[in-house]
């Protein structure tokens, strides 16, 4: 089974890279489920309707979420009727769900949305939350589960990396938008603190530079806006899993708008 996973998708630009590339990535490389963060996918901040339908449209099977899922508050009426995951260690109380579960070719594999500690809202504790997750989806028989990690530090991923290797088939890092270099297959489980986002490249991670760039100068703060045009990039992690769940090859994928592309092999531990 092959599993595609991009990450933070940010407003149109990100969107227009999914819309005009995705079918051919799923093709070239043969992938079966496709998993995409739609966190900042309307205009940088949350998802909408008409943006969430536009992604499924696309090809997207499944989209996880992270501290800005609740920004548009129409999200609460989609969890129940699309494949729209927010992290699971929010409070119980919340609206909408922290795992996904399907069958792909006659294999269960669950995606699991999880978010950090650190600079974050108000959650449970990652760690423990999802250990106690790990354990129930062991005994329901899944050996196939892909973790997306939503944290500001880099600690706590790979943290959770060693928790939980051997045991699960990927753990993918989100948030922070800038890709780091660090793509790996330990003990079975693709790892990569955070894949980067869909989105512009010329930019502040992804938004027009003028309000981040007076907000650090000055101390004062403006609303981030999208650029309307700007040069775009589509980073994604491919991974190959077995009939075991355990990962064995991985890739990064960055596909510029111009075209060209890199693709950077995962060191095997």
């Amino acid at each position: 089974m092959t599993i595609g996973f991009i990450g933070d998708i940010v407003g149109k630009p990100g969107r227009d890279m999914i819309s005009a590339n995705l079918a051919m990535l799923k093709k070239d490389f043969g992938i079966d489920f496709i998993i995409a963060n739609y966190e900042n996918a309307s205009h940088g901040f949350g998802l909408n309707a008409k943006n969430a339908a536009e992604l499924f449209g696309c090809g997207i099977d499944v989209m996880t979420g992270g501290n800005h899922s609740f920004d548009k508050k129409e999200i609460l009426t989609l969890f129940d009727s699309l494949p729209i995951i927010r992290p699971i260690n929010y409070p119980d109380d919340t609206l909408g769900e922290g795992i996904f579960e399907t069958v792909i070719n006659g294999t269960k594999i669950a995606v699991i949305n999880l978010m950090g500690y650190y600079c974050m809202p108000m959650v449970d504790n990652p760690f423990t939350k999802i250990i106690k997750t790990v354990e129930e989806l062991e005994n329901s028989g899944y050996k196939h589960m892909i973790i997306d990690m939503h944290a500001e530090a880099t600690s706590e991923k790979n943290a959770l990396l060693h928790i939980l290797k051997g045991r699960v088939s990927a753990v993918i890092g989100t948030h922070t938008h800038i890709g780091t270099d660090d793509l790996m297959v330990m003990d079975g489980c693709c790892y990569v603190t955070d894949v980067g986002l869909t989105g512009c490249m010329d930019s502040v991670i992804g938004m027009d530079t003028k309000a981040p760039i007076k907000r650090f100068l000055t101390g004062i703060g403006e609303h981030f806006d999208v650029p309307k045009g700007c040069r775009a990039i589509l980073q994604m992690i491919i991974f190959e899993l077995d009939d075991a769940g355990k990962a064995k090859i991985a890739k990064k994928v960055k596909l510029f708008d111009d075209g060209n592309m890199i693709i950077t092999n995962a060191i095997l531990i």
